[in-house]
């Protein structure tokens, strides 16, 4: 392989990362409030509180809702996923070795992304149901009582995000899994990753926090998390003569940030 790289087979395997991330990458970024082309190291989201109305005298001043504005600074971290690609690899396999190493890269640096945003997550301390069962149907309940307490958005924004074991804990409720309650259209079984129930997408995750043995799950609204980009995924590609092969970096600046409280409830579920 000549020493020097085609500018068009950097572009195409930049393409291709950036393609792969989107499809096999993060499975939470849509879910969330997210900003990208952040410049500089750091980024503020903006937190509204509550107005309320109410009435005025004749000729009077309209009264002023006296909303409350606070911002909350999301850090941006770098993140890089290199592989090497040997000159003569591409000979000796029957397969693509480089998309191999685009899809490689892309659902590393999506972990990564959803990493953050768990992270995020977990910063909640607003708790439903107790530590001593798995994922139930009263501990749902809770949950769901607990985010129209707070007034979170009905508004088809909502997701809830678990581990497998309470998914498969979700199919022995009749009312998520029976066709008599949701339909032959919605069984979970049909897509077995998500599904709406409830007002709300609930998506099976394997990467969420196991804390002894509870796994922490989520239950948010699209508002109350944010997720900054700085740099979208990209690819770096150096020859390097004494090893014979490419190195190919594939690198993001991203961060992730709790914006309310409130609007996020975690189900603490045993896992034995």
């Amino acid at each position: 392989m000549a020493p020097t790289i085609e500018p068009s087979f950097v572009r195409q395997f930049e393409q291709d990362v950036h393609a792969a991330y989107q499809r096999l990458g993060s499975k939470l970024r849509p879910t969330v409030r997210s900003k990208s082309d952040i410049k500089g190291s750091s980024t503020t989201f903006q937190k509204v509180g509550k107005g309320s109305a109410s009435t005025k005298a004749r000729h009077g001043k309209v009264p002023v809702m006296n909303v409350d504005h606070a911002s909350v600074e999301c850090l941006l971290q770098d993140y890089y996923a290199g592989e090497w690609l040997d000159a003569l690899d591409e000979l000796k396999v029957g397969h693509n070795e480089r998309q191999v190493i685009v899809n490689a890269g892309a659902y590393a640096l999506g972990r990564k992304t959803d990493e953050l945003i768990i992270k995020a997550l977990d910063a909640s301390g607003n708790f439903a149901g107790g530590t001593g069962d798995g994922l139930t149907k009263a501990k749902i309940l809770t949950a769901f009582e607990l985010l129209g307490s707070a007034d979170v958005p009905d508004d088809g924004q909502r997701t809830a995000v678990i581990g497998w074991r309470q998914w498969s804990q979700l199919l022995d409720i009749p009312e998520f899994a029976d066709a008599d309650y949701v339909g032959d259209e919605d069984l979970p079984w049909k897509g077995a990753q998500a599904k709406h129930w409830l007002g709300t997408l609930w998506i099976a995750h394997s990467g969420l926090t196991l804390s002894g043995n509870l796994r922490l799950c989520h239950w948010f609204h699209k508002t109350a998390i944010g997720h900054a980009s700085g740099k979208d995924v990209a690819a770096d590609i150096t020859w390097h003569g004494d090893r014979a092969a490419l190195f190919i970096n594939n690198m993001m600046s991203q961060g992730a940030v709790l914006i309310d409280g409130s609007g996020v409830v975690t189900l603490r579920c045993l896992e034995s």
